[in-house]
């Protein structure tokens, strides 16, 4: 099977590849100096996002500097909301903001007659990091597309950008369920379609980012997470059976086995609250573990990242597995400790 040598690959396809594939979550960001440089440049982030030169060259310059198993796409999950019309903006020290969605009539007015267009840029950035990694000679790195999964998307969409418990959004799904629903099931079905161009233009791996999965109870959580994450695997799964999936459901807890099981993803991302030997016992033998240290480990490096980072690898030797953080890397990391961790997790 073509690519079937890129560890990343092998591994979400069930080997259990020692020294484990390495890649890391917001490996392309405000650590790197080239990064800022590049940042320097233009007004506003979005225009990294939509811009497909710099998109591509900043999903590039962690694989030519540290030599990851695994370059993701340079872009923003709230990518999908904008191409199917939402106005959205960056306000530096805010973060993301949108107008706050609250009625039906505005998820009917949710357009994916507008998603092809929206997203060419995203198309065109994609075949440029797969000319780029060939011709820089990167045959070990996979490319991953991604979206964020439909509730993430849905709280800032009803929020109106990032929140630190999203009440308005959890007492939508309380009090107006059918309104909610409908609004994750328009997600579901634009989720799928914008994941599908990225794996028609190139892609190899797609990853579904639900940050904020664990502030639902597990009723809702079985219908705003679980299922739309089981009915955008399967729809890709029809298309596409060899590119696997790989969900990250942050602070599931408890649920994060039944979460593997039920969506039949091909890995499942350990944020850093997650035992690794617990998610060992409650998720499928059959599905990929991914994780999970502690992006302040890396910006304290030294002894105190050496320790977390073996206490991991000791645990997960044997079992099909990709290391990586548990949440994303953080804009004060050095560098160096980033070179220090790939040798040791390439060391094994």
């Amino acid at each position: 099977m073509p690519g079937e040598a890129k560890p990343l690959l092998r591994a979400l396809r069930g080997e259990a590849v020692w020294p484990p594939p390495l890649w890391l979550m917001r490996q392309a960001g405000r650590y790197l100096p080239e990064y800022r440089a590049v940042r320097a440049q233009v007004a506003d982030f979005m225009t990294l996002c939509t811009s497909p030169a710099l998109a591509a060259e900043l999903t590039l310059q962690p694989i030519r500097r540290f030599g990851f198993d695994a370059a993701i796409l340079f872009s923003d999950i709230l990518v999908l909301p904008w191409a199917l019309g939402r106005e959205l903006t960056f306000r530096e020290g805010v973060g993301p903001v949108l107008p706050p969605l609250r009625t039906g009539a505005e998820v009917m007015a949710l357009d994916s007659t507008r998603l092809a267009d929206a997203i060419a840029p995203v198309e065109q950035a994609v075949r440029e990091v797969r000319l780029s990694l060939a011709r820089e000679a990167f045959d070990r790195t996979a490319l991953i597309g991604f979206a964020g999964a439909p509730f993430t998307v849905a709280c800032y969409m009803v929020e109106g950008g990032g929140s630190r418990d999203f009440a308005a959004t959890r007492t939508m799904a309380y009090r107006e369920p059918a309104l909610f629903s409908g609004l994750i099931d328009r997600l579901t079905e634009a989720t799928i379609a914008y994941l599908a161009v990225q794996i028609d233009v190139g892609v190899e791996v797609v990853m579904l980012f639900d940050t904020w999965a664990g502030i639902l109870p597990p009723a809702q959580f079985r219908s705003y997470v679980e299922r739309p994450t089981r009915e955008i695997v399967a729809a890709l799964r029809n298309r596409y059976p060899d590119v696997p999936v790989i969900g990250f459901p942050r602070l599931a807890g408890v649920l994060l086995g039944e979460y593997a099981a039920d969506t039949k993803v091909q890995a499942v991302g350990m944020d850093t609250a997650t035992a690794p030997a617990e998610a060992m016992k409650c998720v499928p033998a059959t599905v990929t573990l991914q994780g999970n240290l502690d992006p302040l480990a890396v910006v304290a490096g030294g002894a105190a990242m050496r320790a977390e980072t073996d206490g991991i690898l000791h645990v997960m030797r044997g079992r099909p597995f990709v290391f990586n953080l548990g949440h994303g890397i953080v804009p004060q990391t050095p560098p160096e400790h980033v070179a220090e961790l790939v040798r040791i997790v390439r060391a094994g």
